[in-house]
């Protein structure tokens, strides 16, 4: 499926954003300008601002209202994988060098720090104080998110639980808010945007499931990174946590694990990522993942009818169909 099968009702206005994008990051800083469209021109899905339009379909929708939230979302979204990336250590970024690979994690961090300001000011744009409230609060979530990520990293005594936890502030949150800001922003009724809302989470959730599952099940040409980059950087993401319940592999897996650690990842994961897909942990991840999708559809059900409700149960489907 792709994008434009989902999205072509929005295709115009789309590209205004993208435009806007670009707009958005041009600064007088020529380095931080090279870098932020160096991130920038790597693309993406652009399922944030999307979800934003979609949410002001619900409302009296205006464009020129929107953008100055589906900017700053996508823009909070970038910067959030530029910290990632110096976090990770991770050399590629959708088949292109990262920042910090590119630059280095000191041009890297402060690239997402403009580019976290820049989405700050734009929204500054909109006074609802609603919309700021709650892009505050998801941004201080987020970066609690990071840091519970930091911690975690080679844990492999950590709960589902906790798992889940994390991925709802490093992922869920950031779309869960991004379709009901759009909502907000087109004065939709508050009940249809605390819908959206549970919709966002849940798609979020899979979708970052569906990550984590291509991380491990995907070529480096679907996923524009090494298979295994995860796992190699200390990130012990759900299949894994699930593998390591399944009795015949959580031995071998845990001393796959630890030589991982002990060589900082610089070796061959090929090992523990085909011990992973030979337990149950991929199959019982995907389970997950498809609960939260008809989560996300019963939430839409209850949404007013418009042809904006069968785009967004496209999307549900394609996060967990997804190859890239």
């Amino acid at each position: 499926m792709k994008r434009l099968d989902i999205f072509g009702l929005l295709k115009k206005d789309m590209n205004q954003i993208e435009q806007e994008l670009f707009r958005s990051i041009e600064g007088d800083h020529e380095l931080l300008n090279e870098t932020s469209m160096h991130l920038l021109k790597a693309g993406g899905k652009r399922l944030r601002p999307v979800f934003v339009l979609m949410g002001g379909k619900f409302g009296s929708y205006d464009l020129d209202k929107l953008k100055h939230v589906a900017v700053p979302l996508e823009l909070i979204h970038m910067a959030s994988l530029v910290h990632d990336d110096v976090i990770d250590d991770a050399e590629t970024r959708r088949g292109q060098l990262t920042v910090k690979s590119k630059w280095d994690n000191k041009i890297a961090m402060y690239t997402g720090d403009y580019i976290y300001a820049r989405a700050l000011l734009l929204a500054t744009k909109l006074e609802n104080p609603k919309i700021h409230q709650i892009l505050s609060k998801a941004m201080v979530e987020m970066s609690i998110g990071e840091m519970e990520q930091i911690r975690d990293f080679f844990n492999t005594e950590q709960s589902i639980r906790r798992y889940l936890l994390r991925i709802r502030r490093k992922t869920a949150l950031l779309i869960a808010i991004s379709c009901q800001l759009g909502a907000v922003a087109a004065d939709a009724e508050p009940k249809v945007g605390n819908l959206l809302y549970r919709y966002g989470y849940n798609v979020g959730m899979a979708f970052q499931i569906q990550d984590d599952l291509l991380d491990l099940c995907g070529t480096e040409k679907q996923i524009g990174k090494p298979p295994g980059s995860d796992i190699r950087q200390g990130n012990i993401t759900l299949p894994v946590l699930y593998a390591l319940e399944d009795e015949a592999i959580r031995e071998p897996l845990l001393k796959e694990i630890a030589v991982i650690r002990e060589q900082n990842g610089e070796c061959d994961v090929s090992a523990a990522v085909s011990l992973i897909k030979s337990s149950t942990g991929i199959a019982r991840a995907e389970e997950l993942a498809t609960r939260y999708i008809n989560k996300a559809l019963d939430a839409l059900d209850r949404l007013p009818n418009q042809r904006t409700k069968k785009n967004l149960r496209d999307i549900a489907h394609f996060v967990t169909k997804r190859s890239y």
